[in-house]
């Protein structure tokens, strides 16, 4: 299930004792770009990036337009021709430790479950799916729910 030429690069830009350890973000990484049906020879690369609520802010504002902290944002990869052999760069994932913190309590989720969603929809945004148009948004979700299903997580939509 879990692609093992995933290679996460894990930035940790904030205090917070609840942070994931490297390798269950990338089970929860891989994971999604497995089902997503990404395939490349050479391997994926994403970038995980934890950060506070002022850098999300900032990010979010200056982006997305929405001067409000959020849990998650993705900054797919520009297209590039890599040199042979490398692994495709598939982008950045930003998290907000303290706002999945917040959620997680305000949903009566456990963390790790709160995480693993975070982390896998923030990597199905990277692989270019979006919950824009309600089309969209089932198979996006359905393919969350399954991932996270996989890892012994509850379906994360069931109580909104």
């Amino acid at each position: 299930m879990t692609r093992a030429d995933t290679t996460v690069d894990v930035q940790v830009a904030c205090d917070d004792p609840d942070i994931p350890d490297t390798a269950q973000m990338q089970t929860w990484v891989g994971a999604a770009i497995a089902a997503a049906g990404f395939a490349d020879d050479t391997g994926a690369e994403v970038s995980v990036r934890v950060v506070g609520s002022e850098e999300i802010r900032a990010l979010n504002a200056l982006y997305r337009q929405q001067d409000k902290a959020t849990n998650v944002l993705s900054f797919p990869a520009d297209s590039q021709t890599l040199p042979p052999g490398q692994p495709a760069l598939l982008g950045d994932v930003v998290i907000c430790a303290s706002v999945v913190r917040a959620e997680a309590a305000e949903q009566s989720k456990t963390l790790a479950s709160h995480w693993a969603h975070m982390l896998v929809h923030g990597t199905l945004h990277l692989l270019g799916h979006d919950h824009e148009a309600d089309a969209d948004a089932a198979r996006m979700e359905g393919l969350e729910i399954s991932i996270l299903a996989a890892h012994g997580f509850a379906n994360p939509y069931a109580s909104q």
